[in-house]
């Protein structure tokens, strides 16, 4: 290059850069202002919420599940919890994110986002409007894989897994999609003024009475009241609990669905519970059986999380303690008196710890909620309309998962045996559906 065309280009360079500018500028602009809502600490927060919740089923109930059955039906058991999170990860992302979260319709959303369609780097979900969208799908999704995979400890040994797989696609659109809607997404539940923080009714619930209805209709155990059934490795269990407990703060203190101080209160609340709860089943074992197990406090310890989920977000910290103080005592109760007056084989108390301790929470959410909190005063603030709100959340739940449930079954059973064989359930799940064995 010569010393003349240097001298020109260098001239011609503020021009240059003036014009570049110029033409970039609009651009720039256009995608701060796109993307302006998007909160970088809440999205930090909603990326680690959504590892926990995905955490609490693989490995935390994989663990928890599998420590609580006979080494016979421990990979089974293992393999359901993971089957659940690839199965209704893809659906959801087919058409569950959509029907559940997009639109405002009164009983199901919309498909306007069926495979993810129209989700860009900057768009959001109204309903958390700080965080990218496809964020808020990955988050709800780890709620919906875990309800899923919660149910089949009811019908723990005896399930055959083409009948788990099936059930499971069924469940998830019939009963899981549209309850997350009217709760979540806008539909009826939620315009009644229905609390649930993180899935009193949407996860525990619907899964307790989708258990216990499918207890009943599979039957009892082979030698269940006589046999000996005991668990093949609680220390599996108690870090399946360990997991469960990390998680719960996701769980609950993600639902918040920013990096906030409610998302602090719930998860104070949350930790608490579970420690009331812990103590007080382990405390009635001690004074009616002399020894405090393993089994019982980790059990209080899911009950007192379970049954703060759905007040977590609208209570302070010390009610809490309450809280999980009365799901050791109705927890308890649930998984002995009831469940040998009624003789159902619930195989690890689905119903009883989530079924019975999503509907005590969810009922005390509308007593203890406090307005300085979640926005909405519960009967203790003077506001009794709150709990018959709640009551009606819990019944309607109750009707919709328990009915769709029964008729999945009786589909599915048309199609293929719902459990296995006699011989097969003597030998092991382990062996006869998946072709593997602890050994």
């Amino acid at each position: 290059m010569g010393a003349r065309a240097l001298r020109a280009a260098i001239s011609a360079a503020p021009i240059t850069a003036a014009i570049l500018f110029a033409q970039a500028t609009p651009a720039f602009a256009q995608d701060s202002a796109s993307s302006a809502g998007v909160n970088a600490a809440d999205t930090a927060w909603m990326i680690v919420a959504t590892a926990l919740v995905l955490m609490m089923t693989i490995p935390g109930l994989a663990l928890f599940y599998s420590g609580m059955v006979r080494k016979k039906n421990v990979l089974a058991t293992m393999a359901q919890s993971l089957t659940a999170v690839a199965l209704v990860s893809i659906l959801w992302v087919t058409f569950g994110y959509s029907l559940s979260f997009v639109g405002d319709g009164p009983w199901l959303g919309s498909l306007d986002r069926w495979f993810l369609a129209g989700i860009t780097m900057d768009s959001i979900n109204p309903a958390a409007k700080t965080i990218p969208e496809a964020l808020f799908m990955l988050y709800q999704m780890t709620f919906a894989v875990i309800t899923v995979a919660l149910v089949a400890g009811s019908v723990a040994d005896r399930m055959r897994f083409s009948a788990y797989v099936l059930f499971s696609i069924g469940w998830f659109i019939f009963a899981y999609v549209p309850l997350a809607h009217w709760v979540w997404g806008g539909g009826f539940l939620a315009s009644a003024g229905v609390l649930d923080f993180a899935g009193g009714l949407v996860v525990h619930l619907s899964a307790g009475i989708s258990g216990l209805v499918a207890a009943k209709v599979m039957g009892n155990r082979h030698g269940y009241g006589h046999d000996n059934l005991s668990p093949f490795d609680l220390s599996l269990a108690v870090v399946g609990t360990g997991l469960l407990w990390v998680g719960w703060f996701g769980f609950n203190g993600g639902s918040a669905l920013a990096a906030n101080s409610r998302a602090v209160m719930a998860i104070t609340a949350t930790h608490l519970a579970a420690c009331a709860g812990a103590l007080t089943w382990g405390a009635i074992e001690w004074a009616t059986r002399r020894k405090p197990s393993v089994l019982g406090m980790i059990s209080g310890a899911v009950a007192g999380l379970g049954t703060i989920t759905p007040a977590s977000g609208f209570v302070a910290p010390w009610h809490g303690v309450i809280i999980g103080i009365i799901a050791g005592l109705v927890c308890f109760w649930a998984c002995t008196w009831l469940k040998h007056r009624f003789k159902y084989d619930d195989s690890l108390d689905v119903f009883g710890v989530h079924g019975i301790g999503g509907l005590t929470g969810t009922l005390l959410a509308g007593v203890f909620a406090a307005s300085a909190i979640g926005g909405t005063s519960g009967l203790l603030e003077g506001n009794p309309r709150q709990l018959l709100i709640q009551l009606y959340g819990v019944a309607a739940t109750f009707v919709w998962c328990g009915g769709v449930t029964f008729v999945l079954l009786k589909l599915v059973s048309a199609f293929v045996p719902l459990r296995v064989s006699m011989q097969q359930e003597l030998e092991g799940l382990d062996i006869s559906q998946h072709g593997e064995a602890l050994q």
